[in-house]
C-alpha cells in the first residue's frame, strides 16, 4: 500500500471525514455504504458509495483547483466520446473540517490495465486510438489550456535536470538522445487540440481487453496532439504500438515529441516516488524501459536503460504527479 499521505500540509482524509461531509451536504446519500476503493492515486482519494457512485477529494491544491473544471466540461465532452467517462453528480465545498471543493461521480466498472502486459492489445489499442481522435476532434471554443500545454522545451531544464539525478539507474546517454530527437522534432503546427494529458493505466478501465471508461481528467484542456501518444508507452506493448500510431495518423514529428513526453513526465515521476511511493516508480521504471529499449533511436552498443532494482509489476496502476 501507499503512504496514507504522499505531500507536505496534505489533509487526513478518512472514512468519517467523508461520512461527515456527506451528512452535511448531501444528506440523501449519508447512509449508504461506503469503503476506500484501494486506489492508490496520488492527487485524489477516493471512496465508493453506495453500488454506482464514488466521492472524491483532492489531496492537494492543484488538484481542488481541477475541480470546477471538471464539472464544467466532463458533461460536454462526454456525449462525444466513444469511451465512459465520470459523470458529475454533485460538487461539494470546503468545511473547516476539509479545506477544498470535492466531487460526487457516478460510479464505472472496469479494471486498470497492467502497463505494457495486456494479453490481447491489438483490440485495446485501436479502442485508445479511437478515443484520442475523437477527443482531439471535439470543438475547442472555450476551452482551457491543458495542465501539459506548454512547449516541450519548456521542460528542458527539468528533465535534463531529472535525467542528472537519476544517473544511478538510467542510462543517462540513452535518455539525453531521445530527448534532444524530440527537441529537434518540429512543433505542432495546427492549433491546439482537446488531449486528456494523462492517458496512463490507472486512468485507463479496461474489460474483457477493450477500453470501456478514462477517468481523471483534472489535466485535460488544450494542448500538442502528441501529449495524449504516451499511451503507446504507457500502456501498450511495443508490438501494438504500430496499430496505435496508424489510427491515430499522426506524423513522425509529432510521434517523436509524443516519445519526449513520455520520458519527460516518467523521469519526473521516478524522480519524485521512488523510496517513497514504489509503485510509481515502478510504472516509471517500466516506461523508462520502453522508451530507452527502442531500438530505433538507442545509441549502438548502450547499456540496457535502467539499472538497479528491478521494476515491480503492481496489480494496479496509479496516476501520475503533476509534473
Amino acid at each position: 500500500m501507499p503512504p496514507r499521505t504522499l505531500h507536505p500540509d496534505e489533509p487526513e482524509i478518512d472514512v468519517a471525514l467523508v461520512r461527515r461531509l456527506l451528512r452535511e451536504q448531501f444528506p440523501q446519500w449519508a447512509d449508504l455504504a461506503l469503503a476506500a476503493t484501494g486506489s492508490a492515486g496520488t492527487a485524489n482519494v477516493m471512496y465508493r458509495l453506495g453500488a454506482d457512485m464514488v466521492v472524491r477529494l483532492p489531496r492537494v491544491a492543484g488538484a481542488a483547483s481541477d475541480v470546477e473544471k471538471e464539472h464544467a466540461w466532463l458533461p460536454r465532452l462526454a456525449p462525444r466520446l466513444p469511451a465512459s467517462v465520470p459523470v458529475p453528480l454533485g460538487k461539494g465545498v470546503p468545511t473547516d473540517r476539509y479545506p477544498w471543493p470535492w466531487s460526487v461521480y457516478g460510479w464505472l466498472d472496469g479494471e486498470n490495465p497492467s502497463a505494457g502486459r495486456v494479453a490481447d492489445p491489438g483490440p485495446l489499442a485501436r479502442d485508445l486510438a479511437e478515443f484520442v481522435a475523437a477527443l482531439h476532434r471535439i470543438d475547442t471554443a472555450g476551452a482551457p489550456p491543458a495542465y501539459r500545454s506548454e512547449p516541450l522545451p519548456d521542460r528542458d531544464s527539468a528533465t535534463r535536470s531529472a535525467i542528472d539525478a537519476l544517473r544511478a539507474e538510467v542510462d543517462a546517454a540513452a535518455a539525453t538522445a531521445v530527448w534532444e530527437a524530440a527537441l529537434r522534432a518540429p512543433r505542432w503546427p495546427g492549433a491546439p487540440v482537446w488531449i486528456h494529458a494523462d492517458l496512463q493505466p490507472g486512468n485507463l478501465l479496461v474489460a474483457a481487453g477493450r477500453l470501456g471508461g478514462v477517468i481523471d481528467f483534472g489535466c485535460m484542456g488544450l494542448g500538442d496532439p502528441a501529449v495524449d501518444t504516451i499511451a503507446a508507452w504507457y500502456v501498450l506493448p511495443a508490438a501494438a504500438r504500430g496499430a496505435f500510431r496508424a489510427a491515430l495518423g499522426y506524423d513522425e514529428a509529432t510521434w517523436v515529441r509524443g516519445r519526449g513526453w513520455a520520458l519527460s513526465i516518467a523521469l519526473m515521476e521516478l524522480r519524485h516516488y521512488r523510496g517513497t511511493h514504489e509503485r510509481m516508480a515502478g510504472i516509471a521504471r517500466h516506461v523508462l524501459g520502453e522508451l530507452l529499449a527502442d531500438g530505433e533511436r538507442r545509441p549502438e552498443g548502450a547499456a540496457h536503460p535502467t539499472r538497479g532494482r528491478p521494476e515491480r509489476s503492481p496489480a494496479s496502476v496509479i496516476p501520475p504527479p503533476r509534473r
